[in-house]
């Protein structure tokens, strides 16, 4: 509690001061404590992208940075504690997110960033103890996991061992809807292209995106390609773009981001949450996010995610969070507990 004190008092003096020095902040704010232990908060801030600095020595100045309300942690439960028009949020599409705030700064602090390296290296020595045939077992389960939570969260109601059946033995389950079963073999189709194609999204382009959307949406009545009308999301009044070429221009921005960025992990989070940011598709926005990122994970021989113990509610507000504030926090959570979850329970 006292550290998160800390950081909003500290946040908060540097909007109304920016370019303090760590003295000026320590004699303002945080004279309660040791100055010492003042500069080591400061240090830590910066360390974690919520301050930035300039000069060195005696003559360094701090300032919030740009990434703040990025990543800033929020507490969910108490945010939608309000009321969707209580609410005060960012309702319109923000490119500058895209083309400047996440493009300049990294979205894992250090220790996330440590936690992360460490996760993947057990995942790679895990591996490297598999033959074939075992390995081939295990991306199966973590296949059926994956197609089965992704379409829960879309609102599926096969359960696990149904979808085990229906994705094994092809054994549609009683008082299902055919939807139902399609939309979990697309699901299952699309992970065997992208494991039979382990380089297709390297580089990350509009073309291929759609591609995975196309499998995904399969029978199902769905339209194909960017979508050309507007769209609504239930639960926000945050407004996604509604000009096609616009649409198209948020998704080119995107795929410059991916690539750009060398952290495998910034590339799979920033896919998961910004494909489901721009909603380029009338449906299977979501769905379309999960693989694509899934794939990136693994083109670079990284662990995938199957989400299998998310809740799905948490999910979708982690993500609105970001529709809403372009925050992050909340999602990165999601995507650092779910890597955790998969190496430690698959391979």
């Amino acid at each position: 509690m006292q550290q998160k004190i800390n950081t909003e008092s500290i946040v908060d003096f540097l909007k109304r001061n920016p370019g303090s020095s760590s003295k000026e902040i320590h004699e303002n704010i945080l004279n309660t404590i040791s100055y010492a232990t003042a500069k080591r908060i400061l240090a830590k801030l910066v360390s974690e992208h919520f301050l930035e600095v300039k000069g060195k020595g005696k003559g360094t100045k701090y300032f919030v940075s740009s990434a703040y309300e990025l990543l800033r942690p929020i507490d969910i439960s108490e945010y939608y504690k309000k009321e969707i028009d209580e609410r005060k949020i960012i309702p319109d599409f923000n490119f500058k997110i895209i083309t400047e705030t996440l493009l300049k700064h990294q979205l894992f602090n250090p220790s996330e960033q440590l936690k992360l390296n460490e996760l993947q290296q057990k995942y790679l020595e895990n591996v490297s103890q598999l033959n074939a045939n075992e390995l081939k077992k295990e991306l199966e389960r973590l296949a059926i996991d994956l197609s089965w939570k992704s379409s829960q969260i879309e609102g599926n109601t096969y359960s696990l061992l149904e979808t085990e059946r229906l994705l094994k033995d092809k054994e549609t389950a009683a008082g299902k809807t055919k939807e139902e079963a399609v939309m979990l073999l697309n699901h299952k189709d699309a992970l065997d292209f992208i494991i039979e194609h382990p380089d297709y999204l390297i580089p990350l382009t509009v073309s291929k995106i759609e591609d995975i959307h196309s499998l995904l949406i399969k029978e199902l009545g769905i339209d194909k390609n960017l979508r050309k009308r507007r769209v609504g999301i239930s639960g926000t009044n945050y407004k996604p773009l509604d000009n096609e070429f616009q649409i198209r221009e948020a998704l080119l921005r995107m795929c410059e981001l991916v690539n750009h960025k060398e952290n495998v992990f910034e590339k799979a989070l920033l896919t998961l949450v910004l494909i489901s940011y721009i909603q380029p598709f009338m449906d299977g926005n979501k769905r379309t996010a999960r693989i694509v990122s899934n794939a990136l994970l693994m083109n670079h021989n990284f662990c995938p995610i199957s989400f299998r113990t998310v809740d799905s509610v948490e999910y979708k507000k982690a993500m609105l969070l970001f529709y809403e504030q372009n925050n992050i926090s909340s999602f990165k959570e999601i995507f650092i507990s779910q890597f955790e979850f998969a190496v430690n329970t698959y391979f």
